[in-house]
């Protein structure tokens, strides 16, 4: 009995869980803004939320925390009274701004026509 399945390619892009869970929680909504102002200079938590004024509170904890989770920020405890709290970027987490400003290249140049085929595909549906 043979095979009927196509074969695999070995350049075929294959996002498995532990890549898709990662791209998910440092790619999100709010991530990017925090790299991106973590990448200029550390910051304190109110820093981070006058830089990002629509985020919220309990949104930045959660994004901070993800992104400490996965080694791309640091959290450090300033010695100071009042205790304060400064986020920075690691090493690691600087490895990411390559890639990233390549996808935001990339979507600049292609962004004319990714808005053309949305704008086809919104009115094919309202026809």
């Amino acid at each position: 009995m043979t095979d009927t399945a196509p074969a695999a390619r070995e350049d075929a892009l294959h996002v498995g869980r532990p890549h898709r869970e990662l791209l998910d929680q440092v790619l999100d909504r709010w991530s990017l803004g925090v790299l991106g102002e973590l990448c200029e200079r550390p910051c304190r938590f109110a820093e981070l939320r006058r830089a990002l004024p629509p985020v919220t509170q309990k949104s930045l904890t959660a994004t901070l925390r993800r992104l400490e989770r996965n080694g791309v920020v640091e959290r450090q405890v300033l010695g100071t009274r009042p205790l304060a709290v400064q986020y920075r970027i690691t090493p690691l987490g600087k490895t990411l701004r390559e890639p990233v400003d390549a996808l935001l290249a990339w979507a600049d140049v292609q962004m004319p026509r990714i808005e053309a085929a949305r704008r086809a595909y919104d009115d094919a549906l309202d026809a």
